[in-house]
Protein backbone atom coordinates (compact mmCIF):
# COMPACT_ATOMS: atom_id res chain seq x y z
CA UNK A 1 0.00 0.00 0.00
CA UNK A 2 2.63 2.54 1.07
CA UNK A 3 4.93 2.00 -1.90
CA UNK A 4 2.13 2.43 -4.42
CA UNK A 5 1.03 5.74 -2.88
CA UNK A 6 4.60 7.02 -2.84
CA UNK A 7 5.11 6.04 -6.48
CA UNK A 8 1.97 7.92 -7.49
CA UNK A 9 2.33 11.03 -5.33
CA UNK A 10 6.04 11.42 -4.63
CA UNK A 11 5.67 11.11 -0.87
CA UNK A 12 2.99 10.47 1.73
CA UNK A 13 1.97 13.39 3.95
CA UNK A 14 1.36 12.37 7.55
CA UNK A 15 -0.41 14.52 10.12
CA UNK A 16 1.15 16.61 12.87
CA UNK A 17 0.87 16.50 16.63
CA UNK A 18 -2.49 15.58 18.13
CA UNK A 19 -1.71 16.69 21.69
CA UNK A 20 -0.36 20.07 20.58
CA UNK A 21 -3.61 20.90 18.81
CA UNK A 22 -5.71 19.63 21.72
CA UNK A 23 -3.80 21.90 24.08
CA UNK A 24 -4.26 24.85 21.71
CA UNK A 25 -8.00 24.19 21.95
CA UNK A 26 -7.89 24.40 25.74
CA UNK A 27 -7.70 20.72 26.66
CA UNK A 28 -5.82 19.91 29.87
CA UNK A 29 -3.48 16.98 29.15
CA UNK A 30 -1.60 17.09 32.45
CA UNK A 31 -2.50 13.49 33.28
CA UNK A 32 -0.85 10.10 32.95
CA UNK A 33 -3.30 9.28 30.14
CA UNK A 34 -2.17 12.40 28.23
CA UNK A 35 -4.24 12.89 25.05
CA UNK A 36 -6.11 9.62 25.74
CA UNK A 37 -7.78 11.47 28.63
CA UNK A 38 -9.79 13.47 26.08
CA UNK A 39 -11.35 10.28 24.67
CA UNK A 40 -13.67 10.20 27.68
CA UNK A 41 -14.03 13.96 28.12
CA UNK A 42 -14.49 15.30 24.60
CA UNK A 43 -14.08 12.74 21.80
CA UNK A 44 -15.48 15.19 19.23
CA UNK A 45 -12.44 17.38 19.84
CA UNK A 46 -10.14 14.52 18.81
CA UNK A 47 -12.21 13.98 15.68
CA UNK A 48 -12.00 17.70 14.97
CA UNK A 49 -8.19 17.64 15.13
CA UNK A 50 -8.08 14.70 12.72
CA UNK A 51 -10.27 16.73 10.34
CA UNK A 52 -7.95 19.73 10.61
CA UNK A 53 -5.05 17.63 9.40
CA UNK A 54 -6.98 16.10 6.51
CA UNK A 55 -8.01 19.59 5.43
CA UNK A 56 -4.37 20.71 5.67
CA UNK A 57 -3.35 17.98 3.21
CA UNK A 58 -2.58 14.85 5.26
CA UNK A 59 -2.80 11.51 3.47
CA UNK A 60 -2.75 9.70 6.80
CA UNK A 61 -3.85 10.43 10.33
CA UNK A 62 -2.52 8.62 13.39
CA UNK A 63 -5.06 7.57 16.01
CA UNK A 64 -5.17 8.83 19.59
CA UNK A 65 -4.20 5.41 20.99
CA UNK A 66 -0.54 6.29 21.66
CA UNK A 67 -1.00 6.30 25.43
CA UNK A 68 -4.30 4.38 25.47
CA UNK A 69 -3.75 0.94 26.99
CA UNK A 70 -6.09 -1.14 29.19
CA UNK A 71 -3.95 -0.94 32.32
CA UNK A 72 -3.63 2.83 32.01
CA UNK A 73 -7.39 3.30 31.91
CA UNK A 74 -7.92 0.84 34.77
CA UNK A 75 -5.45 2.74 36.94
CA UNK A 76 -7.35 5.94 36.12
CA UNK A 77 -10.56 4.41 37.47
CA UNK A 78 -12.25 3.13 34.31
CA UNK A 79 -13.89 -0.28 34.15
CA UNK A 80 -12.40 -2.94 31.85
CA UNK A 81 -15.38 -2.56 29.52
CA UNK A 82 -15.04 1.21 29.35
CA UNK A 83 -11.28 0.93 28.78
CA UNK A 84 -11.77 -1.41 25.85
CA UNK A 85 -14.43 0.81 24.28
CA UNK A 86 -12.24 3.90 24.58
CA UNK A 87 -9.30 2.18 22.90
CA UNK A 88 -11.51 1.11 20.01
CA UNK A 89 -13.00 4.60 19.88
CA UNK A 90 -9.58 5.95 18.90
CA UNK A 91 -9.87 4.15 15.59
CA UNK A 92 -13.51 4.95 14.85
CA UNK A 93 -12.95 8.67 15.50
CA UNK A 94 -10.12 8.77 12.97
CA UNK A 95 -12.10 6.79 10.40
CA UNK A 96 -15.19 8.96 10.85
CA UNK A 97 -13.07 12.10 10.37
CA UNK A 98 -11.48 10.62 7.26
CA UNK A 99 -14.80 9.56 5.76
CA UNK A 100 -16.43 12.94 6.44
CA UNK A 101 -13.53 14.72 4.80
CA UNK A 102 -13.43 12.41 1.81
CA UNK A 103 -17.16 12.71 1.21
CA UNK A 104 -16.79 16.47 0.87
CA UNK A 105 -13.47 16.44 -1.01
CA UNK A 106 -13.86 17.56 -4.60
CA UNK A 107 -10.26 17.21 -5.79
CA UNK A 108 -8.75 14.40 -7.82
CA UNK A 109 -5.06 14.81 -7.06
CA UNK A 110 -4.65 12.81 -3.87
CA UNK A 111 -5.37 9.25 -2.74
CA UNK A 112 -8.08 8.50 -0.22
CA UNK A 113 -6.44 9.12 3.17
CA UNK A 114 -5.76 6.16 5.41
CA UNK A 115 -5.60 5.65 9.17
CA UNK A 116 -2.61 4.36 11.12
CA UNK A 117 -3.46 3.00 14.57
CA UNK A 118 -0.89 4.29 17.03
CA UNK A 119 1.05 1.87 19.20
CA UNK A 120 3.09 3.94 21.60
CA UNK A 121 5.93 2.36 23.58
CA UNK A 122 5.74 0.89 27.06
CA UNK A 123 7.39 4.09 28.27
CA UNK A 124 4.31 6.11 27.26
CA UNK A 125 2.21 4.03 29.65
CA UNK A 126 4.72 4.75 32.42
CA UNK A 127 4.22 8.49 31.74
CA UNK A 128 7.69 9.34 33.00
CA UNK A 129 9.46 10.24 29.78
CA UNK A 130 11.08 6.82 29.39
CA UNK A 131 10.01 6.63 25.74
CA UNK A 132 13.06 8.84 25.30
CA UNK A 133 15.32 6.51 27.29
CA UNK A 134 14.22 2.87 26.93
CA UNK A 135 15.68 0.30 29.27
CA UNK A 136 12.46 -0.67 31.04
CA UNK A 137 13.92 -3.87 32.46
CA UNK A 138 11.34 -6.03 30.67
CA UNK A 139 11.93 -9.06 28.49
CA UNK A 140 10.82 -9.33 24.88
CA UNK A 141 8.03 -11.69 25.96
CA UNK A 142 6.83 -9.25 28.62
CA UNK A 143 6.73 -6.44 26.08
CA UNK A 144 4.75 -8.62 23.68
CA UNK A 145 2.26 -9.42 26.45
CA UNK A 146 1.89 -5.71 27.23
CA UNK A 147 1.21 -4.67 23.63
CA UNK A 148 -1.03 -7.57 22.57
CA UNK A 149 -4.35 -6.49 24.22
CA UNK A 150 -4.34 -3.03 22.59
CA UNK A 151 -3.46 -4.48 19.19
CA UNK A 152 -6.23 -7.07 19.55
CA UNK A 153 -8.77 -4.36 20.37
CA UNK A 154 -7.74 -2.12 17.49
CA UNK A 155 -7.80 -4.95 14.97
CA UNK A 156 -11.29 -5.86 16.16
CA UNK A 157 -12.24 -2.22 15.59
CA UNK A 158 -11.06 -2.52 11.98
CA UNK A 159 -7.41 -1.46 12.04
CA UNK A 160 -5.07 -3.23 9.63
CA UNK A 161 -2.23 -0.71 9.61
CA UNK A 162 -0.28 0.46 12.66
CA UNK A 163 2.18 3.17 13.58
CA UNK A 164 4.59 1.58 16.05
CA UNK A 165 6.04 4.89 17.10
CA UNK A 166 8.48 6.67 19.41
CA UNK A 167 10.21 3.35 20.07
CA UNK A 168 13.28 3.95 22.25
CA UNK A 169 14.82 0.49 22.11
CA UNK A 170 15.68 -2.23 19.65
CA UNK A 171 14.17 -4.82 22.00
CA UNK A 172 10.74 -3.20 21.90
CA UNK A 173 10.86 -3.03 18.11
CA UNK A 174 11.76 -6.72 18.00
CA UNK A 175 8.86 -7.49 20.35
CA UNK A 176 6.36 -5.62 18.19
CA UNK A 177 7.66 -7.12 14.94
CA UNK A 178 7.31 -10.61 16.41
CA UNK A 179 3.85 -9.80 17.76
CA UNK A 180 2.52 -8.44 14.48
CA UNK A 181 3.71 -11.59 12.72
CA UNK A 182 0.85 -13.32 14.56
CA UNK A 183 -1.67 -11.24 12.59
CA UNK A 184 -1.57 -12.15 8.87
CA UNK A 185 -2.15 -9.16 6.59
CA UNK A 186 -1.54 -6.57 9.29
CA UNK A 187 1.25 -4.11 8.48
CA UNK A 188 2.97 -1.21 10.25
CA UNK A 189 5.65 1.39 10.13
CA UNK A 190 8.23 1.38 12.89
CA UNK A 191 9.67 4.71 13.99
CA UNK A 192 12.22 5.37 16.72
CA UNK A 193 12.96 8.22 19.07
CA UNK A 194 16.61 9.16 18.61
CA UNK A 195 19.08 11.02 20.82
CA UNK A 196 21.39 12.17 18.02
CA UNK A 197 22.00 11.73 14.32
CA UNK A 198 23.15 8.13 14.63
CA UNK A 199 21.53 6.39 17.61
CA UNK A 200 18.08 5.66 18.94
CA UNK A 201 17.30 6.55 22.55
CA UNK A 202 18.81 3.41 24.10
CA UNK A 203 22.07 3.94 22.18
CA UNK A 204 21.55 1.35 19.46
CA UNK A 205 22.77 2.51 16.02
CA UNK A 206 19.82 3.31 13.79
CA UNK A 207 21.37 1.09 11.08
CA UNK A 208 21.03 -1.93 13.40
CA UNK A 209 17.34 -1.19 13.89
CA UNK A 210 16.73 -0.74 10.17
CA UNK A 211 18.55 -3.98 9.35
CA UNK A 212 16.39 -5.93 11.81
CA UNK A 213 13.16 -4.47 10.42
CA UNK A 214 14.29 -4.99 6.84
CA UNK A 215 13.71 -8.70 7.52
CA UNK A 216 10.34 -8.23 9.24
CA UNK A 217 7.39 -8.87 6.91
CA UNK A 218 5.04 -6.70 8.97
CA UNK A 219 7.28 -3.64 8.64
CA UNK A 220 6.31 -1.62 5.55
CA UNK A 221 8.42 1.39 6.50
CA UNK A 222 11.18 2.26 8.96
CA UNK A 223 12.16 5.60 10.39
CA UNK A 224 12.07 8.14 13.18
CA UNK A 225 9.64 10.35 15.04
CA UNK A 226 9.58 12.70 18.03
CA UNK A 227 13.27 13.30 17.41
CA UNK A 228 14.77 16.80 17.11
CA UNK A 229 14.35 18.04 13.58
CA UNK A 230 18.07 18.81 13.20
CA UNK A 231 18.97 15.09 13.33
CA UNK A 232 16.47 13.92 10.72
CA UNK A 233 18.54 14.25 7.55
CA UNK A 234 21.51 12.24 8.82
CA UNK A 235 19.25 9.55 10.33
CA UNK A 236 17.45 9.12 7.02
CA UNK A 237 20.80 8.73 5.25
CA UNK A 238 21.85 6.00 7.66
CA UNK A 239 18.54 4.15 7.40
CA UNK A 240 18.71 4.17 3.59
CA UNK A 241 22.11 2.51 3.76
CA UNK A 242 20.54 -0.51 5.46
CA UNK A 243 17.07 -1.00 3.98
CA UNK A 244 15.22 -0.35 0.74
CA UNK A 245 11.91 -0.06 2.60
CA UNK A 246 10.28 3.39 2.61
CA UNK A 247 11.61 5.75 5.26
CA UNK A 248 9.15 7.48 7.58
CA UNK A 249 10.13 10.71 9.30
CA UNK A 250 8.02 12.95 11.53
CA UNK A 251 10.26 14.81 13.94
CA UNK A 252 9.29 17.14 16.74
CA UNK A 253 9.93 20.87 16.60
CA UNK A 254 13.42 20.58 18.04
CA UNK A 255 12.38 21.67 21.51
CA UNK A 256 13.11 19.31 24.43
CA UNK A 257 10.56 17.82 26.82
CA UNK A 258 11.07 17.78 30.58
CA UNK A 259 8.97 14.91 31.98
CA UNK A 260 9.37 16.17 35.56
CA UNK A 261 7.62 19.46 34.75
CA UNK A 262 5.59 18.42 31.69
CA UNK A 263 7.07 21.39 29.86
CA UNK A 264 8.88 21.96 26.55
CA UNK A 265 11.90 24.23 26.42
CA UNK A 266 14.52 25.35 23.92
CA UNK A 267 14.22 26.68 20.39
CA UNK A 268 11.88 25.50 17.66
CA UNK A 269 13.17 24.68 14.18
CA UNK A 270 9.82 24.43 12.37
CA UNK A 271 10.31 27.77 10.58
CA UNK A 272 12.39 25.91 7.99
CA UNK A 273 10.12 22.84 7.89
CA UNK A 274 9.42 22.87 4.13
CA UNK A 275 13.06 23.39 3.24
CA UNK A 276 14.13 20.59 5.57
CA UNK A 277 11.42 18.28 4.24
CA UNK A 278 12.72 18.77 0.71
CA UNK A 279 16.15 17.64 1.90
CA UNK A 280 14.58 14.60 3.58
CA UNK A 281 12.93 13.62 0.29
CA UNK A 282 16.26 13.99 -1.49
CA UNK A 283 17.77 11.66 1.13
CA UNK A 284 15.06 9.07 0.49
CA UNK A 285 12.17 9.77 2.87
CA UNK A 286 8.79 8.57 1.59
CA UNK A 287 6.46 9.41 4.48
CA UNK A 288 6.77 12.83 6.12
CA UNK A 289 4.85 14.60 8.87
CA UNK A 290 5.33 16.25 12.22
CA UNK A 291 5.33 15.15 15.83
CA UNK A 292 5.20 17.15 19.08
CA UNK A 293 4.91 20.94 18.72
CA UNK A 294 4.04 20.80 15.03
CA UNK A 295 0.58 21.47 13.62
CA UNK A 296 -1.57 22.04 10.52
CA UNK A 297 0.70 24.85 9.33
CA UNK A 298 3.59 22.40 8.85
CA UNK A 299 1.30 19.94 7.06
CA UNK A 300 0.16 22.70 4.71
CA UNK A 301 3.81 23.37 3.95
CA UNK A 302 4.23 19.73 2.96
CA UNK A 303 1.14 19.89 0.75
CA UNK A 304 2.53 23.02 -0.95
CA UNK A 305 5.87 21.28 -1.46
CA UNK A 306 4.22 18.28 -3.07
CA UNK A 307 2.12 20.43 -5.38
CA UNK A 308 5.23 22.30 -6.45
CA UNK A 309 7.15 19.09 -7.12
CA UNK A 310 4.26 17.60 -9.08
CA UNK A 311 3.96 20.80 -11.12
CA UNK A 312 7.66 20.69 -11.94
CA UNK A 313 7.42 17.03 -12.91
CA UNK A 314 4.48 17.69 -15.25
CA UNK A 315 6.01 20.78 -16.82
CA UNK A 316 6.61 20.31 -20.60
Amino acid sequence: MIKSIIQKNGFIILDGALATELEKSGCDLNHRLWSAKILAEDPDMIKHVHQLYFEAGADCTITSSYQAVPDGFLQAGFSPEAANKLIQLTFSLAVDARDAFWESYSGTDRPKPFVAASIGPYGAYLADGSEYRGGYGLTKEELMAFHRPRIDLLIRAGADFFACETLPSLLEAEALASLLADYPGVRAWFSFSCKDGAHISDGTPIETCAAMLDKADAAEAVGINCTPIVYAEELIRRIRQTTAKPVVVYPNSGEEYDASTNQWYGDSSVASFQERAEAWIDRGAGLIGGCCRTGPDEIRQLEALRRRQQSETNRP
